[in-house]
Formats: C-alpha cells, structure tokens, sequence
C-alpha cells in the first residue's frame, strides 16, 4: 500500500535468528503483512520451504545431527540457495527480504551478512529467544507437530522425533553478541524486547511493531454497525441513528459474542460515531471509542445518495467510478488516506492478547479485513463487507482462517 513515502531507498533484509519452534517464521510473516501493508515490496526467503520442496518433507531427526555430513551439506546448499534467490528478487526491486531460517551458529550469521553486505543490502538481524517451557511446548504442539515434516506421523512419535532434532540444534546453538550489529531480540515471544543498534525509519518501524505485537491466539471479530436510518434512506456519512433492523442486529450481536467467546473478556473497539456504539451497546463488556475507526470522509458529498453526487458533481463521480482506491471526496478522504489515519489501529489490535471485536464502518472493516487477509491495497473498495455479518479470524496451522456469520434479519 503506497500511502506511506518515504525518502529511504536502501534496501533491508531482515535475518531471522533462532531455534526451532520459537515463533520466527511466524513473526516473518507477521512482518511481512505489516511492511506490505505499509507499501514496501517485502517477501519471506523460508529455508525450511526449500528444503520440503528440493529434498523432500518428511526427514527424520538423524537428518539434522551434527555429525551428519550429508544432512549438514544438503541443508546449507539449501540455505544459499534460498539467500541466492532472495538476492536475485531484490535486484529485480524488492525492498524487505525477510530470510527465515535458524542460523543460530555465529559462522552462519557471518557468511549471510557478508553476501548482503557485498550487493549493498542493509541487514538486520531479528533473533528470537524463548526460555519458557510452555510456550516452547505450545509452539511444537501447535505447529511443528501439524505441519508437512510430520504428515500422517502419529503425534506421540512425531513429538519424540522433533525433540531429538531440537537436541541437535540446541547443541550447536551460538547466542548472538553486541558486536553483531544491527539486531532485535524478541525474548519469550515478546514479554521483551532487546535493541542494539538499530537506527533509521523503517528498522524503527519494524522495531515498534514488534514491541506491539506477539504470538499468542486469540480471534479476532469484524463488524460493521447494525443498519442505520442513513442505510436506510440510501446516504453515506452523517451520524445517525440505528433502524429496528440495527437494533435487533445490535441483540444478535451481543448473544453471539457471549456463545462464541464464553467466559473469555474480550477487547471491544468502536468509532466515535453513534451507529457503533449503538451497536455494541447490549454487550456486556466495555467497548473503546476511536477515532481511527470513523467512517471514510465524504467531505462536501456527506448525507447524499449516490445520485445526488452524480447530478450535483458528475466530475467527481465519474472520477470516482474511474479509481475508488485513490479518489479523495472533495474536503474528505480516499481509501488510500483512511489506511494511514487506521495504522494505529493496527499495532493497538496486535497487541491485545485476549480476543477482540471492531466494530466500524464499511471502509474501516475493509481496510483492517485487507491487512489481516494481506490483500492488495487496491481491492479494499471492493471487498465484500455486509451489514449484519460478523468476520471472524482465527491463526490456523496453515495460515489465517476466516469464517462468516449473518446475524439478526439477515440471518437465514
């Protein structure tokens, strides 16, 4: 998403550091859908991809022992390739290449920052560290044990074997030092955060994101408002009240959060319009009002019908039928201004830990829906976002999970 410029023009590669099942690819991808959201080309390089796909899904915890000369030289060529071509792609114009692999031996670390360094990309690397046992247990559980290394393994023979291949590791595993600059150490999957020499606006970014985010589950529950009296009248903007169709959608919404979630205490967000904190209202739990969350400004064109802008402003609605991503209502905002102003948003809904429930407008629920579903920024004015539908979206084994429910009138 381009609404960001910015005067640097320095390529960076992020280089993940640490053990296996310590959330590191995880937290590539969750940089990679944050730095793309912000407009930078940004790809993941994962080593363990190459090798499923070059050398087959399935080794054993042998194939990983140190003293394992094939293993060890199958997975280093693998390495280099996937930094070969991780080279190759910011030559052609790339901006963040992420590499996520262990490279947990100082030897390693040295060999990748001396490629990058000769083609003139800037590095960072981004260790992750974990000393607590659950969340170690609850990594391999969640994901290393349903991945593709384990398909059709049974799960108690799956658990030994990825704990012998662990061993191997942890054998060989050499902590990053000071002199080893730049870098971000994430300890305990974000309870804290270690910099050392980290400087310039886009590693600074990366470096507040991470501060705000983590690898815990929680799902996460989009809504517009219920159907206001402006819905009805067929009028964009103002702030109007809620139709009975709203108010009941309003009820519907209050009993599915409390069936979906059960005991759990959400975090609940609205705008500061009165057609979202209208609508969460019956809930039971308190909701925060931001103004990040208002509805796209339709400037001069507010409180219209859509034919009332094409005969009073044929221009602009020709102008804005022409490219909804990037028209600006006159004294209002585009889409492309309204990803900018919801960023906050963003790193305040990454942060939570417990689930969390937005309810918006139709533009907002579009913009956050293309973050989390890392969609090209020119789709959000066509996404499909109905009234009285809650989007619901989990982190699943293979990636992010959606499902939707219709509530109140709409519901069949």
């Amino acid at each position: 998403m381009a609404h960001e410029r910015r005067n640097e023009t320095t390529q960076l590669a992020l280089v993940m550091v640490g053990l296996p099942a310590r959330g590191k690819s995880f937290m590539a991808h969750r940089l990679r859908r944050y730095l793309g959201w912000l407009g930078y080309r940004t790809r993941v390089f994962n080593v363990g991809a190459y090798r499923r796909a070059q050398a087959g899904a399935q080794h054993r915890e042998d194939f990983f022992a140190p003293d394992n000369a094939v293993g060890r030289r199958t997975r280093e060529a693998l390495a280099d390739d996937a930094l070969g071509d991780l080279l190759d792609w910011m030559r052609a114009g790339g901006e963040v290449g992420i590499y996520d692999a262990t490279n947990t031996t100082r030897a390693r670390r040295d060999r990748v920052r001396q490629r990058l360094d000769a083609a003139g990309i800037r590095v960072v690397f981004i260790e992750s560290v974990c000393r607590d046992p659950a969340i170690i247990e609850a990594n391999i559980r969640a994901t290393k044990l349903k991945g593709p290394d384990y398909a059709g393994v049974d799960p108690d023979e799956a658990l030994a074997d990825f704990r012998a291949r662990l061993a191997h590791y942890e054998a060989m595993v050499e902590p990053m030092t000071e002199d080893e600059t730049s870098a971000i150490r994430v300890v305990d999957a974000g309870r804290r955060i270690e910099i050392n020499e980290v400087r310039g606006y886009l590693p600074g970014k990366i470096l507040f994101f991470l501060t705000n985010s983590h690898a815990e589950r929680r799902p996460i529950f989009l809504s517009r408002h219920g159907e206001s009296e402006a819905n009805v009248a067929g009028r964009i903007g103002l702030d109007p009240e809620l139709s009975s169709a709203g108010l009941e959608y309003a009820d519907a919404l209050a009993t599915f959060m409390r069936y979906r979630i059960g005991e759990t205490t959400p975090t609940v967000f609205t705008s500061t319009l009165r057609r979202t904190i209208r609508t969460a209202a019956p809930l039971p739990w308190p909701a925060t009002a931001w103004r990040a969350l208002d509805e796209l400004d339709a400037g001069i064109c507010d409180g219209k019908t859509y034919a009332e802008i094409a005969a009073e402003f044929p221009d602009d609605y020709a102008a804005r039928q022409a490219d909804k991503f990037h028209y600006r209502y006159p004294g209002g905002e585009s889409y492309r201004d309204v990803i900018g102003r919801v960023e906050p948003m963003i790193l305040e809904i990454e942060r939570q830990r417990r689930p969390v429930l937005v309810i918006a407008h139709q533009a907002i629920i579009r913009v956050l829906y293309a973050y989390f579903r890392e969609l090209p920024a020119e789709e959000c004015p066509y996404l499909p976002v109905p009234l009285h539908c809650v989007i619901e979206l989990r982190q699943g084994t293979a990636g992010l999970e959606e499902e939707r429910h219709m509530l109140g009138p709409d519901a069949e």
